[in-house]
């Protein structure tokens, strides 16, 4: 596949609209897209339009536009997460004894095509939007953009990955527990949740009736804003529709979770992100710390607590019918809810509302919250390992949120070392959909984030950065064993002030130990990137008292390397005021 430019909703619209391009020559250039990534991700699909139907529908359009039509999606390819019923395609719900052939389109795709737009295709997606993952379906398991051992995110796995990879500029998703905003953030984009209401639900396979809203996925948020202009709307078909409002949201008091509840699993490289994107967010806002527990406790009763029923009662013909139809996983999530009870049910309800009274009390201190996104993110490998556990990490900031009626919109902060995007969530009070996506653009524009990096189109290369701060070091005598295995230098740093270095005693060749401390000094140091087989053969060589640990540089990002035992000190010279290992090595020469 061979790189091709992106191009976003308004651009596509505008140019298809003024006549500097038509709508059949978006159709080939997509066909075209979508020929060059099925070599690469054919599971993103479960089903897609004929070609031929595609260009008779973009005819329709152009036919429209010359007729005078003002289209404001005019000739807009886009995708739609197959439990969201189009007609003309089947709906799954990734579940083939599930499958039906509906009548006509769900609300917000008569509105979409209304409006100019081109649906080329249904996504693949955890079945019956069961998880956060995007590996429990039985059409394959779409993946990382970015990085193709690692998960894509879900439950709308095939809309987040069709908009990374540049197939169509916007895609439908939809979100329950986090699904249009955990794919946002692992595949560098914007994931609107619009409020409850806000968007009709009529024609969406439901996962929790009460809870479920339909999303986007957008490159931008202009484009997400244009999409929702287009989409949001009272639908009188839909019980759980509501009339339009637009609450303003004034971004003076951003609401983040106590330093000591923020949980990362392990991930240093997420905690340092959402650290920068704090700071960016400072810069114009007063960051106020809150407290997560109630928060946590209304999460635990979607998945732990009696809305698992509300699951149940979405496909209750299936379960009693064929239950081996459903996937394991989802069966053993959505099966118990059979058992919970009526009283169950009724406590769980007046649990939610006193702790939604609180939730509502927030306002009254924030205007609106900044979370992460997700803490981590995982390899494919290890979800199948531990679907369960594993999956319940990535909703520990999301999952609240259509409980307690809030609004949210996940953008970019970041990338991993591994090419995988980390994302913060704005959240905000029901209603304030279009105050939250212009504190998301400002945001943006104020992070000045990198770009994405390339897509993995071949399966990326896994690496590992690692510091070395003495016999290593370029020029030094064991320098032969980065070399001999290929490694890349990055470049020369300073640790983070929080170091001291000495030289220990009877070493052959001289060694440093490099301790963490936090009366310490930056320590100079030059980091290389090696393959993780290299990288595990070259720890497999490291010596006892050295070990390799995590060494935090001066930026605060955080690469493996060197650190030592406490035994290493035993009659060792603290050398840390020299600042290096460099500078002890031409002290000892200028002695010679």
């Amino acid at each position: 596949m061979t790189a091709l430019d992106r191009c976003g909703v308004a651009a596509i619209a505008n140019a298809v609209s003024s006549g500097t391009s038509s709508a059949v020559e978006v159709a080939e250039n997509t066909l075209a897209r979508l020929a060059a990534y099925d070599a690469v991700q054919p599971q993103i699909w479960i089903s897609r339009i004929e070609p031929e139907d595609f260009l008779a529908a973009a005819r329709a359009v152009d036919a429209r536009l010359a007729a005078g039509e003002t289209l404001p999606l005019a000739g807009v390819p886009y995708a739609v997460k197959d439990n969201i019923d189009v007609a003309g395609f089947e709906t799954t719900a990734a579940c083939p004894a599930f499958a039906y052939r509906p009548s006509g389109s769900a609300g917000v795709v008569e509105r979409l095509e209304a409006a100019g737009a081109i649906c080329v295709g249904k996504t693949n997606l955890d079945q019956f939007a069961t998880g956060l993952v995007g590996t429990r379906s039985p059409y394959g398991i779409p993946r990382n953009a970015y990085n193709l051992a690692y998960v894509s995110g879900g439950s709308s796995s095939g809309s987040s990955v069709a908009v990374a990879a540049g197939l169509v500029p916007f895609a439908l998703g939809t979100d329950t527990a986090g699904s249009g905003r955990v794919p946002a953030a692992f595949n560098h984009l914007v994931g609107f949740k619009p409020s409850k209401g806000r968007w009709s639900t009529r024609g969406l396979v439901p996962a929790c009736r009460t809870l479920d809203c339909i999303t986007v996925f957008t490159d931008t948020v202009a484009d997400a804003r244009l999409v929702d202009k287009v989409v949001a709307s009272f639908d009188p078909a839909d019980p759980y529709s509501k009339p339009l409002a637009d609450a303003p949201v004034q971004p003076e008091r951003i609401g983040v979770p106590y330093h000591s509840q923020r949980v990362w699993f392990g991930d240093s490289q997420s905690e340092y992100l959402y650290d920068r994107a704090l700071d960016r967010l400072s810069e114009t806002a007063q960051i106020v710390e809150i407290d997560l527990e109630p928060l946590l406790e209304a999460a635990q009763l979607l998945y732990g607590g009696p809305w698992v029923a509300e699951r149940t009662a979405a496909i209750a013909g299936l379960l009693a019918s064929n239950p081996d139809a459903i996937h394991e996983t989802v069966r053993s999530v959505v099966q118990p809810g059979s058992d919970i009870s009526a009283v169950e049910l009724w406590n769980g309800i007046y649990r939610l509302a006193e702790l939604k009274r609180h939730a509502d009390g927030l306002w009254d201190t924030v205007d609106l919250l900044a979370f992460p996104t997700t803490g981590t993110t995982y390899r494919v490998a290890e979800l199948l390992a531990s679907p369960v556990a594993l999956n319940s990490n990535l909703g520990r900031y999301t999952n609240f949120v259509n409980l307690l009626d809030m609004a949210a919109v996940a953008v970019p902060a970041g990338t991993r070392s591994n090419g995988t995007g980390f994302g913060i969530t704005l959240i905000g009070p029901a209603d304030g959909d279009r105050g939250l996506l212009a504190v998301a653009e400002t945001y943006l524009a104020a992070a000045d984030l990198p770009a994405a990096p390339a897509l993995d189109l071949e399966g990326r290369m896994e690496t590992v950065k690692l510091a070395v701060v003495g016999a290593h070091l370029k020029d030094m005598p064991l320098h032969w064993q980065l070399t001999s295995r290929d490694a890349t230098f990055v470049g020369a740093f300073e640790t983070a002030p929080t170091y001291r270095l000495y030289a220990m005693a009877d070493s052959v060749p001289p060694k440093p130990a490099l301790v963490h401390s936090y009366e310490g000094a930056s320590i100079a140091v030059e980091v290389y990137e090696l393959d993780v087989a290299a990288f595990g053969s070259f720890v497999v060589e490291v010596p006892a008292p050295l070990a390799i640990g995590t060494v935090t540089l001066a930026d605060g990002t955080s690469v493996k390397g060197f650190v030592a035992e406490p035994r290493a000190l035993t009659g060792a010279e603290d050398i840390t005021h020299l600042g290096g290992w460099r500078a002890y090595i031409e002290r000892l020469n200028a002695g010679n």
